[in-house]
């Protein structure tokens, strides 16, 4: 698909925003709304019930009779996506679409979600290195600026920095956000600074997947080629022992990367370059409003 094309099809998204907003930021995720980021607001007086731990103890001094404090919860919530642009998500076999190119779908209805929720956006783009930062930002020329970056972005050379990114979204994000990693995790040396991102902010893994990950085709002889390293190799695709190597390798692939999800506290989920990212995401995130 085109960049035109992309983008023609991205700008229906905010037609489709309002239901995958409330559902994004209607999860189960273990801060948002939920006693981080409150202010106090005012003091009452106790009525039976009351948490004793939320009494003013100076101003019961002061007026003789138990009082109590009360919170204003913080209803902002900072959207930070942190998009992968390695050369490896620029790859696809049987999908309508490439790795990169559902990865940009997918970053643009979580964009234009977090702008009908009223919520600041901010985004982290990578490949080696951190290549775009944008800090969290309401607005539509915010939202379109992020994802006129993110169509932009060119095919790197390379391998994938997403530690470096985790680690700067880290450092970059002053209170508890929501962030959404979308990426196909073909690298190495990202899981201690997941689960250190994951300590202090609410995380989404999006794992980007291609049916060829799981379906290699028997067309004989092929040649494949690695796009971060250069790498040539002929494949005996013709034997089904080679396609089911191939087919096992990456289905233990996913099941470790879900268990180091679990294991850090990120909630994950795989989308395929053959899926419909708005459905996909919508169903994803209106279950877990459902848990």
């Amino acid at each position: 698909m085109d960049r035109h094309e992309l983008f023609e099809r991205i700008t229906t998204f905010p037609l489709i925003a309002a239901e995958l907003a409330d559902d994004l930021l209607s999860g189960d995720f273990r801060s948002i709304f939920k006693g981080q980021g409150i202010d106090f607001d005012e003091v009452r007086h106790y009525e039976p019930g009351d948490d004793v731990r939320s009494i003013d103890w100076n101003v019961s001094a002061r007026f003789g009779t138990p009082y109590v404090k009360q919170y204003r919860e913080e209803r902002e919530l900072t959207v930070s996506v942190v998009l992968d642009c390695s050369a490896s998500m620029h790859s696809g076999g049987k999908g309508p679409l490439s790795r990169y190119e559902q990865a940009v779908m997918a970053a643009a209805l979580i964009a234009f979600s977090a702008e009908r929720a009223g919520q600041p956006l901010g985004a982290v783009l990578f490949d080696r290195d951190i290549t775009r930062i944008f800090k969290p930002r309401k607005g539509r020329s915010h939202t379109m600026a992020v994802i006129t970056a993110a169509l932009a972005s060119a095919v790197p050379k390379g391998g994938s920095g997403l530690g470096k990114a985790l680690s700067g979204t880290e450092r970059l994000l002053r209170k508890r956000s929501l962030v959404v990693v979308i990426s196909d995790f073909l690298c190495i040396n990202w899981e201690q600074e997941l689960g250190s991102l994951c300590r202090r902010h609410d995380v989404i893994a999006i794992k980007i997947t291609d049916p060829l990950d799981t379906d290699m085709p028997k067309a004989g002889l092929l040649r494949f080629q690695d796009p971060e390293t250069g790498i040539r190799l002929y494949a005996p695709t013709a034997f089904s022992a080679f396609r089911e190597a191939w087919s096992g390798w990456h289905r233990d692939r996913s099941t470790s990367w879900e268990a180091i999800c679990r294991r850090s506290g990120a909630a994950h989920k795989e989308l395929s370059t053959a899926g419909e990212a708005a459905v996909e995401l919508s169903r994803f995130f209106s279950g877990r409003r459902r848990i």
